[in-house]
């Protein structure tokens, strides 16, 4: 078996203090993708050698702006090749895409860490920016889509874009936010419909509504499950005809939350 879990830390100390490296290590997971690890490599290797995770092979890439983004993958395998550029050199130090190669029991595996840009509707520079990063997502999901054949391929992430009204307790009330725009969700469903690409969560999810893997910290969203589905486990065809679970861990309670988003855990045979 091989076990993926992909987690939006919202801050790897941070959420080592509530508890979430230490479910990480429980996991036993052969892959683990973080996002928003927001730490330096120094700072995230501690944070990993405290918590019982030290012995796995890292790549991590921090943005530019120190406390913010920052994406990374760790595996029990090492690393056959790491490659942090998604092709736009606008985002070369955004800390928001990494891409590993591994060898494992299944053969080569391509994994990939993502973090989309939240975006704001009302915000024209910050919306276009968004577009251009799912853009460069776009492209290069292609090329990862196009080698499937010789090696399996799997992204994942916070792609911070909610697919259907299925992904979203209130979608109604945030039909024009970002999010939740037309142009937004149409960006997955081409890489689905057309790209080839599964969505292990949904596949395994039933027809929803949820399960939600975000919930804001404040008012009771967690409490009376009004969230989002915004963190994916993306697989190519071969892969994902392999894969047999997906579990959104959601805590048992507000207290027991490590982040404001749940891990997403996924097991091929």
């Amino acid at each position: 078996m091989l076990t993926v879990v992909t987690a939006n830390v919202n801050g790897i100390r941070a959420a080592a203090r509530r508890g979430g490296v230490a479910w990480l290590a429980a996991s036993g997971a052969d892959v683990i993708c973080l996002q928003e690890v927001r730490a330096t490599d120094e700072q995230l290797a501690e944070v990993l050698d405290e918590g019982g995770l030290g012995h796995l092979h890292v790549a991590h890439t921090e943005a530019a702006s120190k406390g913010r983004a920052g994406v990374a993958v760790l595996t029990t395998k090492p690393h056959a090749a790491v490659r942090t550029s998604i092709g736009r050199d606008e985002f070369a130090d955004s800390g928001r895409w990494i891409e590993v190669d591994v060898d494992t029991d299944a053969g080569p595996l391509t994994v990939a860490s993502v973090y989309v840009h939240t975006g704001e509707a009302t915000d024209e520079a910050r919306q276009a920016e968004k577009y251009r990063f799912l853009d460069a997502v776009e492209d290069r999901l292609l090329v990862l889509g196009r080698t499937r054949a010789k090696r399996h391929a799997i992204v994942c992430g916070d792609l911070n874009v909610a697919h259907t009204e299925h992904d979203i307790k209130n979608w109604r009330g945030n039909r024009g936010k970002s999010g939740f725009l037309a142009e937004e969700r149409a960006y997955l469903s081409r890489w689905y419909d057309d790209h080839g690409w599964t969505d292990l969560g949904r596949h395994f999810g039933g027809d929803g509504p949820g399960p939600y893997t975000w919930w804001s910290w404040r008012g009771r969203g967690f409490d009376t499950d009004g969230g989002w589905r915004i963190d994916y486990a993306l697989a190519t065809p071969k892969l994902a005809a392999r894969a047999v679970d997906a579990v959104v861990g959601k805590a048992a309670s507000y207290d027991e939350r490590w982040s404001d988003h749940a891990p997403l855990t996924v097991t091929f045979d």
